[in-house]
């Protein structure tokens, strides 16, 4: 890997990204406080165990607490929780760390790339890279350019997905960009079927499983993704948002994360 990777985030997708990048070079992880670096530290330790047969050294993701340590990156990644306003204030305050020639991405899956590189206040320097989870697994990253993106830009933020050996696919910004545009009127389009008929969660997702060959049902994909980010990509592509989803998210009970979602994990 030719670049120096920082990543701005700490939970899964930002831990993720971290471990699959450590096979070829190393990561500094920043965290926002001494809990979520411990957690992230874990994390990124039971990812690499898993990958290569244990051969990834976890020691390559240096996970730290001060923002000023993505300062040296040559390509940084925010990661950090669905929202425009949370993403643009820390993409801010790191294109003020960064140098000039340092590649800024983020790894939204729904919301305006146009939007997020004004916000950083580099447009020519900046791109989408969203990565689905988990990370280590997934092969596809929806590359997203805002239309000033240099060519360097573009060359530079390909070859990152191929040192991370991801099949990168432009794509155009669009609210939900490709999967998400396509894949969540599905999902809640599944969680309505079983209001109106009674199926439960395992009913409906043993038939897509069984009968469409989904690896994951639309309800435990849900639960997976997490139900909080589901509302979100859900409004920002502009579709409605099942009721029963919603009562979930207000409850606290946001998937798999939390414990608790359409189906129970405690």
């Amino acid at each position: 890997m030719q670049e120096r990777l920082g990543i701005a985030g700490a939970g899964a997708i930002a831990c993720g990204l971290a471990a699959t990048a450590a096979r070829s070079g190393d990561v500094v992880l920043w965290a926002r406080s001494d809990g979520s670096a411990q957690r992230a530290r874990a994390r990124v330790a039971k990812t690499c165990a898993r990958l290569d047969g244990g051969e990834i050294d976890p020691e390559r993701v240096q996970v730290v607490t001060d923002l000023d340590a993505l300062g040296a990156a040559t390509f940084v990644v925010e990661a950090v929780v669905e929202d425009h306003g949370h993403k643009a204030a820390l993409l801010s305050d790191l294109a003020r760390l960064a140098a000039p020639e340092t590649v800024l991405a983020t790894t939204t899956s729904s919301l305006s790339i146009a939007d997020l590189a004004l916000a950083a206040g580099r447009p020519e320097r900046f791109v989408g890279l969203h990565v689905f989870n988990p990370v280590p697994r997934m092969k596809l990253v929806e590359l997203v350019f805002p239309h000033t993106a240099t060519p360097d830009t573009r060359a530079r933020a390909q070859a990152l997905c191929l040192a991370l050996e991801k099949t990168p696919v432009e794509v155009p910004d669009i609210p939900g960009f490709v999967v998400n545009r396509l894949l969540f009127p599905y999902l809640f389009n599944a969680v309505e079927l079983m209001a109106e008929t009674g199926l439960s969660p395992e009913d409906v997702d043993s038939c897509m499983m069984l009968g469409a060959g989904q690896p994951m049902g639309p309800i435990g994909l849900l639960d997976f993704v997490g139900l909080d980010v589901a509302k979100a990509i859900g409004e920002a592509i502009g579709i409605a948002v099942p009721t029963t989803l919603l009562a979930l998210v207000a409850e606290g009970a946001l998937g798999r994360k939390s414990g608790q979602g359409f189906y129970s994990y405690e």
